[in-house]
């Protein structure tokens, strides 16, 4: 049924209509100038920052066994990992570390909320580096923000062009770094220095170094905020036990400036003195008093700037802490959240989590030194040759995962009188693959007596000892061999 009540319509505002409004569904982005922190949880940071970027930076120039330690020769098909020489057959290697990541990241999650973003991160980290360039040249916020503020002239040039171009030098040298994974770095060195560096080499050096520099140094918290997915589905994996940033609501309410000699009950205040100092050293820019948000990345930065801020004040620490939020409602001492982490989804992450790991630890340990191929040779199935005999011809890539010369006996069996021909024994290179021809035969009263068809053989590696410490290795691989109607 129509409602008949007339709906009265306003009235169209003219060009000249003072009383007209714009109005914008888009806000601009407003700049954060997180302030410096100092503390405990600051000092981890920190230690996690160097530790990540000397293994990053570090690596590519490590030689082993006169090649670099980790270079995955993608031309070559070839992946370098210290002493293990991986082939693109060896892809389930890969996906188990990914499984083994996936899983790890789950596990933390729940325990022990955002711990991989707000500690090791890469985006964590290069704003880290960025913003202590910014607050060496430009200095902390305040002066960044006077700076920002300011006209134009030659301080604000030197100090803005000085940050500029020492940020792209750390892209550039973070670009040139990823590549060296790729090509050994002290010949890409070389070719940089020579200006001798293939299309594909200068485009991903400045792409990296690009990336770089505009996520750390322009884009920072808009990355983990709009960008990264993690952000978005961290709130499934986490419950009322997990262990998240949290201020302690109870104590700290209601907030309020006062002196330090005043009683905060006689006052009638909590011991939150409303400071603001946890919302300036944010690195996204959130009030962590108002409750967790999907911004907050777990850096800590609050918590010790609270605490500082306690300790002037005379108060205990905690006021901003590591806690769960059944811990804070029900008042639970810290044994008793301990307890409470053996819960259903913590051991099912923990119980894949070392299954995977230790499926991947027992495969490596137990990898075969050399790898073999069987391809039949689909030009001729089977052919009749000298005296009735029945050959088929197959290609076997042998393929030497070490890092010495290795030489390897081919033999067949499955079939009475199964010969092989002349090639037997075959020598490959460190780390190198090679295609061998090898041609099986069996009389003619074994076709005979096996009848037309496929019959299953088996070829047998034999990776042959070079010393007499060096024990032998067989590698068996299962094929099959056709007899003729």
């Amino acid at each position: 049924m129509t409602d008949p009540t007339p709906v009265a319509t306003p009235p169209a505002a003219s060009d000249d209509d003072a009383s007209a409004v714009l109005v914008s569904m888009y806000q601009a982005q407003k700049k954060i100038y997180a302030r410096a922190v100092s503390g405990w949880f600051a000092g981890w940071r920190w230690a996690l920052v160097w530790a990540t970027q000397l293994i990053f930076y570090g690596l590519p120039w490590l030689q082993w066994a006169d090649r670099p330690a980790v270079l995955f020769d993608l031309p070559a098909r070839r992946f370098y990992l210290f002493n293990l020489v991986l082939y693109p057959q060896d892809f389930i290697y890969l996906t188990g570390l990914l499984i083994i990541s996936a899983y790890a990241l789950f596990l933390f999650t729940t325990v022990a909320g955002r711990l991989w973003c707000g500690y090791a991160c890469p985006q964590t980290v290069y704003t880290e580096i960025f913003m202590w360039v910014e607050r060496r040249i430009e200095g902390d916020s305040v002066p960044r923000q006077r700076l920002d503020a300011s006209p134009w002239n030659l301080n604000k040039i030197w100090r803005k062009g000085t940050k500029q171009l020492v940020w792209v030098a750390i892209g550039l040298w973070t670009g040139f770094t990823f590549v060296g994974y790729f090509t050994p770095i002290r010949s890409l060195g070389q070719a940089v220095m020579s200006f001798g560096l293939g299309p594909w080499e200068l485009f991903w050096i400045l792409f990296y170094g690009l990336a770089t520099y505009g996520n750390a140094g322009w884009l920072r918290e808009q990355v983990c905020k709009y960008m990264c997915p993690y952000a978005r589905f961290q709130s499934a994996m986490f419950d009322r036990d997990t262990l998240i940033i949290s201020y302690d609501t109870e104590r700290g309410e209601p907030r309020g400036t006062r002196s330090r000699k005043a009683d905060p009950k006689s006052v009638n205040l909590g011991h939150c003195v409303d400071c603001r100092l946890c919302v300036q050293v944010c690195p996204t820019g959130i009030d962590i008093r108002n409750g967790l948000q999907y911004e907050c990345i777990g850096c800590a930065a609050c918590i010790d700037v609270c605490n500082g801020v306690m300790d002037r004040m005379k108060y205990p620490r905690g006021l901003i802490r590591y806690d769960t939020l059944n811990g804070i409602d029900k008042h639970l001492t810290r044994a008793q959240e301990i307890k409470r982490v053996l819960r259903p989804r913590v051991v099912v992450y923990s119980a894949i989590l070392l299954a995977v790991l230790g499926a991947l630890i027992v495969s490596v340990y137990t990898r075969s030194p050399f790898r073999v191929d069987v391809v039949r040779d689909r030009g001729v199935l089977s052919r009749l040759v000298d005296d009735g005999w029945i050959e088929n011809v197959y290609r076997l890539q042998l393929m030497n995962a070490s890092e010495r010369e290795q030489r390897y006996r081919i033999t067949a069996r499955g079939l009475t009188g199964l010969a092989t021909d002349q090639r037997t024994e075959i020598d490959i290179a460190p780390a190198q693959a090679r295609w061998v021809p090898v041609a099986l035969r069996v009389p003619p009263e074994t076709a005979s007596a096996a009848g037309p068809g496929s019959h299953a053989v088996e070829f047998v590696i034999e990776r042959i000892a070079s010393s007499p410490d060096e024990a032998s290795r067989i590698l068996v691989e299962k094929s099959t061999f056709m007899v003729p109607r």
